[in-house]
């Protein structure tokens, strides 16, 4: 028998040596294209190129509102995800994008210490999140599982996804038509197409509306034009500095809450749409989240969170392939030292966004669903439905509340009302013996819903 060839043998170590699906033209019916197998690679450049476009909106959104540099961040998210990927060894697919949680610790921050400031409390959350990522590995899944079960998972998963239906509404009115047109084409194509057509859905949806919005005159062209006058064709994007004052630690240190529900909702939802036991790399896909958050707010960046747009990308092709993230990961980071590439990128209009987040905003919410069902979450136990029924209602209504200068949102409002209403609705109906049945228990009824 002949030894191993040493370069393969590393490559599968870091997540690199792929192995081809089936033909590696088409996904083989029933099947998915799983983390560690690929399709052609001009087939996976296709589809990293629909992750960069699920991703390239909300990245850019978090620097542009809380006045960091847009191209730092997507330099960041780029090799963010690259370091996220070897760490996991290829097992978790995931693009690492800016996180909404840090906007409102961000925003608060810079007006205290200025921007250096607000990139310490992003190195400090980072970090506190990498050191939980740790005790993960080293303690195991065990507590997080019955911190978080699958009534828990799947509701927060879904809040997730319903809470950002308000952006997609935002973008979507910018222009109704050529959204109306972005989205029909995305579901016309997904059905009306076999292969890689059908698997490449939103991406082709994307370029018919952004066709539509080239007629229709929502293209602002001129961007491009003052890239070039001022950068050229090259130019790598700005860095910063951060600096550390202990007070920040308050104010940045809860995101964390927001970024492991994300990371092992994610983790979760890529498991139950691949069938692949992922519960052993939930502790390197947190850690991993930690250390990317840490490079990026040691350079100038915003931090970062597994993205969940891209589960979206990922249920509608049903590739998984994390050679696939490896492309979007590399056409980040070349879009943040070609200004004039990025500029371009960046003039798909509202409209067109609006369109395809209607699709994948509402995919993600729906794999929430998809927890509960799979797991046969009860219902009719009141713990269950009262836990499920606030946190749903504070994350869709995108509940807020003001402390200490700071307003915490639906996404992280969503989260704590999940884990404390369950947490404390259970603890007291087994003390009291008022809920007869385990809310873990799933629902043993074999017959089926006379509403199918």
């Amino acid at each position: 028998m002949s030894s191993p060839v040493p370069g393969r043998t590393t490559a599968n170590r870091l997540g690199l040596g792929w192995r081809l699906h089936g033909d590696g033209r088409t996904v083989t019916s029933g099947e998915v294209v799983r983390p560690r197998e690929r399709l052609t690679w001009p087939r996976t450049g296709a589809i990293g190129a629909q992750h960069v476009v699920a991703m390239f909106g909300a990245t850019f959104l978090v620097p542009l509102i809380t006045g960091f540099p847009p191209s730092t961040t997507l330099l960041f998210s780029g090799v963010g995800t690259m370091l996220f990927l070897l760490v996991t060894a290829g097992r978790v697919p995931s693009y690492l994008g800016s996180s909404f949680a840090f906007i409102a610790p961000i925003t608060a921050s810079v007006s205290q210490y200025g921007p250096g400031g607000a990139l310490g409390g992003v190195v400090m959350a980072g970090a506190a999140l990498f050191l939980i990522g740790l005790v993960v590995q080293v303690a195991g899944t065990d507590w997080l599982q019955r911190l978080m079960p699958p009534l828990v998972t799947g509701t927060i998963v879904a809040l997730i996804g319903f809470n950002l239906a308000p952006s997609a509404k935002e973008n979507f009115m910018a222009a109704p038509v050529t959204a109306l047109v972005t989205l029909a084409s995305i579901i016309l194509v997904s059905v009306l197409f076999r292969g890689l057509p059908g698997r490449l859905s939103i991406l082709l949806g994307v370029l018919i509306g952004y066709l539509t919005a080239v007629a229709r005159g929502e293209v602002d062209f001129a961007r491009i034009g003052s890239a070039w006058q001022e950068q050229g064709l090259f130019g790598l994007p700005p860095f910063q500095v951060p600096e550390f004052h202990l007070p920040l630690m308050g104010l940045f240190v809860p995101v964390i809450l927001v970024l492991v529900a994300e990371n092992i909702g994610h983790v979760k939802s890529v498991a139950l749409m691949t069938g692949d036991d992922l519960d052993p790399w939930i502790g390197r896909a947190i850690m991993s989240d930690g250390l990317a958050t840490v490079l990026a707010g040691s350079g100038g960046g915003s931090g970062t969170t597994t993205y969940a747009e891209n589960i979206g990308v990922m249920a509608a092709t049903r590739v998984y392939s994390t050679a696939a993230y490896w492309v979007a990961a590399v056409v980040a980071v070349l879009l943040s030292v070609f200004p004039v590439v990025g500029a371009a990128v960046a003039t798909v209009p509202a409209g067109v966004l609006g369109g395809a987040a209607t699709v994948l905003y509402g995919m993600i919410g729906m794999l929430g669903v998809r927890i509960w069902v799979q797991n046969r979450v009860d219902f009719a136990n009141p713990v269950n439905l009262t836990t499920a029924a606030v946190a749903m209602i504070v994350g869709v209504a995108d509940y807020t509340w003001a402390a200490s200068g700071l307003q915490f949102a639906g996404i992280a409002l969503g989260t704590a009302a999940t884990l404390v209403v369950y947490h404390v609705m259970a603890a007291l109906a087994r003390l009291r013996g008022t809920v007869g049945r385990d809310p873990l228990e799933p629902d043993s009824t074999r017959m089926p819903s006379p509403l199918g």
